[in-house]
């Protein structure tokens, strides 16, 4: 649907000029808020003492996690496993790293996780994830605290999409495959779940309050970030915990210096989390995470409609464990998630245009507005009970979610986008599963129950499947360095329901040339049926005392029956009368029409096979690091034709060094990461990135960053965007530089 500009320089508009001025200042007071309760906090600061024996004792403790940074439990484990410890493909991504690869955007926190590939076009602050070449409609499912991120608009590029800031993450965990059904229907490709901070986190032991500012630049489109953090503890068992952060940033150059159009952004996000402990073995979290974006779309290098994105995401999780009661371990979710898109033209667009309904060309007047609202309502309950059955251990988890999407697209305008029409889908499940353990052998088994319904003016569908999973893991060796070794075998399914655009879809193509879209009522829900083969290893003590390495590595192979997926007719030889040729465009000069239409359908399968790679060596001088993701797939018609797949992302190979210096508060490292042009994608190279980063912490509050993206400057496209009308190249080289004094007493 084109690229996009940056809202400030490109609105011509008295309306868009002032809007900007209000964002500005509205802006403007938050940061000044931001840098008084920062001054404040500074000057308590300086009337107490700065450092204590408990902070010491916690930078030991700190000191040790970093050592075994795979072994930190999930936040994606309902049975409480670190990555390392799960028969599954997962990885896990810490605040340390975080800090160290200095993400502007989501994009950015997953650089060299196996097979997880994040997308966006020239809304760099929007993103859409891919995991194992499965992506958008729910394929992959994003959870922040809980709440499910399902917002999709229809165009050219990114098209399911998430706004989440990297500042206001704590942790991110991802699992890739089926294997995640217990999060819910759809997530046949996985789940990513990012987990936003908290007071309990931020402060340290013995601490009432605590605050930080942080300030980065980034040279490529010279873009500056604000954050501010402040936590207060009440009594003991309470904590309340706000942050908020500010982006503005031009547009940036690609590897040829050339200014990619439409990459600027200005974003404002924030959250508030209160967690509470009613009682000794319970806790309830309320949360709330809001984002503000603008950006403006560019058609022929001019911007055509100015964008404005408000989302709200409100939470609440309860959870209950009592060691003496080791049939409870409780835990309830609740989230609202409402995303507001208002796209309005800034200038008439004449010529190039057609009518949605009729397909002949039309005028769209400057100031015609488009509005998307999705609201997301979602319930979460699962419960764990560990008992013994003579040798075996038992750990049995089973529970049940419900989730609502309403989706509302308001065009009264009757321009181009009658195909994200408006619907309703509601989709539930049920679900149990038993980890058996003896000795050398665990057993996972697993039984899900899915059941959809949409709804809308035009059609309705419904649907319903039960899906299992069994895992096989032994460890068959005893000696200290094999020990760790462990081997394991998967079988899992997993159920995705069409969305509300794949099935409703219609209208005539907007621009360019015009051609129908056709809805489909009657598609089949996909299920995805994987095999995977893994090895996980553990050990510490390898070569020094205070060392440490984690590997896992696993070989999957996904068909997915009934794959979903945009496809042509002829209408020169359609039989079916669902396309036939429109005789009055085609003989209009003045219409540049296409004799053919579009619809979603159905695939006999799509095939997916890969292989991935993740290891860590961790020690007190350094880390050593190595991942490699290898893809490949592609489509099965139901006459027999094979097409390669277009979401399949590039095979990957990623090392990571780093060393530590001065009693380890320095550490300098470097990222090398080699890119493979998938099969079939004649638009994608192969391309080298080489990375460098530093930390340096003065002292226990104050620390400074400093990291170089794409050192030599190479130009490069994610070959997910092939399907975007035009090339859109990533940044060239970038160099990052940040600051955060931190406060406290």
């Amino acid at each position: 649907m084109g690229q996009m500009a940056r809202k400030a320089g490109a609105s011509s508009g008295n309306d868009g000029a002032e809007k900007f001025r209000r964002r500005a200042r509205y802006s403007s007071v938050l940061m000044t808020g931001a840098a008084t309760l920062a001054l404040g906090m500074a000057t308590a600061a300086a009337q107490e003492a700065a450092t204590n024996q408990e902070n010491t004792e916690q930078a030991e403790q700190k000191k040790d996690d970093t050592i075994t940074v795979l072994d930190k439990i999930t936040v994606v484990s309902r049975t409480s496993e670190s990555a390392i410890d799960t028969m599954a493909s997962v990885s896990h991504v810490d605040q340390e790293q975080l800090e160290r690869r200095m993400a502007t955007t989501a994009n950015g926190v997953f650089f060299g996780v196996p097979g997880i590939t994040m997308q966006s076009d020239a809304r760099r602050a929007a993103s859409s994830v891919n995991i194992r070449g499965l992506q958008d409609f729910g394929r992959v499912q994003v959870i922040v605290d809980g709440a499910r991120q399902d917002f999709s608009r229809s165009g050219h590029g990114t098209g399911s999409t998430f706004w989440i800031d990297p500042e206001l993450i704590q942790s991110a965990d991802v699992i890739r495959g089926p294997v995640a059904n217990t999060y819910g229907s759809g997530a046949i490709g996985g789940v990513v779940f990012f987990d936003t901070k908290d007071a309990e986190d931020f402060l340290r032991p013995g601490e009432t309050w605590a605050g930080s500012v942080t300030g980065q630049y980034e040279t490529n489109g010279r873009g500056w970030t604000t954050s501010a953090t402040g936590a207060y503890r009440i009594g003991e068992n309470a904590g309340v915990l706000g942050n908020i952060v500010y982006r503005d940033y031009g547009e940036y150059k690609d590897g040829d210096g050339d200014r990619v159009a439409g990459s600027s952004f200005d974003i404002l996000s924030g959250m508030l989390k209160a967690s509470v402990r009613p009682t000794e073995n319970s806790e309830l979290k309320l949360g709330w995470v809001g984002a503000s974006d603008s950006w403006n779309e560019v058609s022929g290098g001019s911007p055509v409609s100015d964008l404005d994105l408000k989302q709200n995401t409100f939470t609440a999780r309860y959870n209950v464990t009592d060691e003496n009661l080791s049939w409870l371990d409780l835990h309830i979710n609740a989230a609202h998630n409402k995303t507001n898109l208002d796209r309005t033209y800034i200038r008439t667009l004449v010529g190039g245009q057609f009518d949605p309904q009729t397909g002949y060309p039309t005028v769209i007047p400057a100031g015609s507005q488009t509005t998307y609202d999705l609201g997301t309502t979602s319930f979460d309950i699962w419960n764990t009970s560990r008992f013994d059955t003579g040798a075996l251990g038992h750990e049995l988890t089973y529970g049940g979610d419900w989730v609502s999407d309403d989706m509302v697209t308001r065009d009264p305008s009757g321009s181009m986008d009658t195909y994200t029409p408006s619907g309703k889908r509601r989709v539930s499940g049920a679900y149990v599963q038993d980890k058996i353990s003896w000795e050398w052998l665990e057993v996972v088994a697993g039984l899900r129950y899915d059941s959809y319904k949409l709804e809308s003016e035009a059609a309705s569908n419904s649907g319903d499947r039960l899906s299992p999973r069994i895992t096989i893991g032994v460890s068959p060796f005893q000696t200290a360095a094999l020990e760790g070794l462990q081997f394991y075998g998967t079988y899992a399914e997993g159920y995705r329901s069409p969305s509300i655009t794949e099935t409703l879809m219609n209208g005539m193509h907007p621009s360019g040339a015009t051609f129908p879209f056709l809805p489909n009522p009657n598609l089949r829900p996909e299920t995805g049926k994987t095999w995977e083969f893994g090895v996980n290893y553990r050990v510490d003590g390898m070569i020094r005392p205070d060392d440490a390495l984690r590997v896992k590595a696993a070989y999957f192979n996904n068909d997915i029956d009934d794959y979903i997926g945009q496809t042509t007719i002829s209408a020169f030889t359609d039989t079916t009368g669902l396309c036939p040729v429109r005789w009055d465009l085609l003989m209009n000069p003045a219409v540049s029409y296409a004799p053919i239409c579009s619809q979603y359908q159905n695939f006999a399968n799509a095939r997916i096979k890969g292989f991935e790679f993740e290891g860590v060596y961790d020690a007190a001088w350094g880390f050593l690091g190595l991942s490699a993701s290898i893809i490949d797939g592609h489509t099965v018609s139901y006459a027999g034709v094979r097409e390669d797949l277009t979401t399949i992302p590039s095979s990957q190979v990623t090392g990571q060094v780093g060393f530590k210096f001065l009693e380890e508060r320095l550490l300098i490292g470097g990222e090398v990461q080699y890119n493979g042009a998938p099969k079939g994608n004649k638009t994608a190279r192969d391309f080298t990135l080489v990375n460098a980063f530093a930390t340096y912490k003065a002292s226990e509050n104050f620390n400074v960053n400093f990291r170089v993206d794409n050192i030599f400057d190479v130009k490069y496209a994610n070959p997910l965007n092939a399907t975007t009308t035009t090339p859109i190249y990533e940044p060239g080289v970038s160099f990052k530089l940040a600051a955060t004094m931190r406060f406290g007493g």
